[in-house]
């Protein structure tokens, strides 16, 4: 399949990409090339071949090991405080001072 620089300048206008003249005949070529590849691809045997899902083999699907779920302070709130201007607004104490938003 070939692009005439007509369809290349609507892909452009569908993409919202803004196209110069003068870049029309470079685009043309390069959406050229990638169809080109494309039909390289289809023309594989994958018959037989059982597509991927999740990155498993077999159909068989990954999971992510699960951990416990713990309600915890971190344990490090000097180090999250350091992240704090020591201005009074940002830094009440051993917390984060935030302003009120809600009268």
């Amino acid at each position: 399949m070939s692009l005439d620089p007509t369809t290349v300048r609507r892909i452009a206008s569908l993409a919202r990409i803004r196209l110069e003249e003068q870049d029309v005949a470079r685009v043309q070529g390069e959406l050229n090339g990638i169809l080109g590849w494309i039909e390289q691809l289809q023309a594989v045997d994958t018959e037989g071949v059982e597509p991927l899902a999740g990155g498993g083999q077999g159909g068989t699907q990954l999971a992510l090991r699960l951990r416990a779920d713990k309600v915890t302070d971190g344990g490090i709130p000097d180090a999250v405080l350091a992240n704090a201007p020591d201005r009074a607004p940002d830094r009440e104490g051993a917390f984060f001072g935030v302003p009120k938003v809600v009268e």
